[in-house]
């Protein structure tokens, strides 16, 4: 991944983008978003199940360094988003627990969420899906959140999940084809 020519240093990776976060805060609780952030938290399509596959993925990828390296420090930019969706749940009235909405209970976040492919081919298309399922999500969240400042932290989020579709196609590119 990282593409360099003689004498020319590697490429540093971006992980995240260089954007700051917006400040967290909220223009007034409202349970319905309440939940949504919950949802991001701890949901089935959420960030602690990309966490969790990302830390497996990692270490059923460390026979590549380059891509066991890619899924953990994804991680910890996933962990930082969980963190943000968490303080976010708080203030909007919510006990920030791991657990996402199905229907109008509150679910515990499960480790059976994930698919846990051994081989290459299907663990980067189901990162792939993933990153492409949590940018959809995040998209329609900001359609029906009328709430600016959830808004603008969802829109900073979108731009860390797009880098990491990026890679992870990249990655694939790499290593399959």
């Amino acid at each position: 991944m990282n593409e360099s020519h003689a004498g020319e240093k590697p490429k540093k990776i971006l992980y995240a983008s260089d954007k700051p976060y917006p400040a967290i805060q909220i223009e007034r609780q409202n349970p319905s978003y309440a939940r949504a952030m919950l949802d991001n938290m701890g949901g089935r399509n959420s960030e602690m199940t990309a966490i969790s596959l990302y830390v497996y993925n990692g270490l059923i990828s460390e026979c590549e360094p380059a891509l066991s390296e890619a899924f953990q420090k994804i991680s910890m930019v996933e962990m930082h988003h969980l963190r943000i969706f968490g303080r976010l749940a708080f203030a909007l009235g919510e006990n920030p627990r791991l657990w996402g909405i199905q229907g109008a209970h509150k679910v515990y976040w499960s480790p059976g969420y994930n698919q846990y492919p051994s081989q290459l081919k299907p663990l980067l298309l189901n990162a792939i899906r993933g990153e492409q399922e949590a940018i959809q999500k995040y998209e329609k969240q900001i359609k029906s959140i009328y709430d600016e400042c959830i808004q603008n932290i969802l829109r900073r989020i979108l731009l860390d999940e797009e880098i990491h579709l990026t890679i992870y196609k990249k990655l694939y590119d790499t290593y399959i084809r």
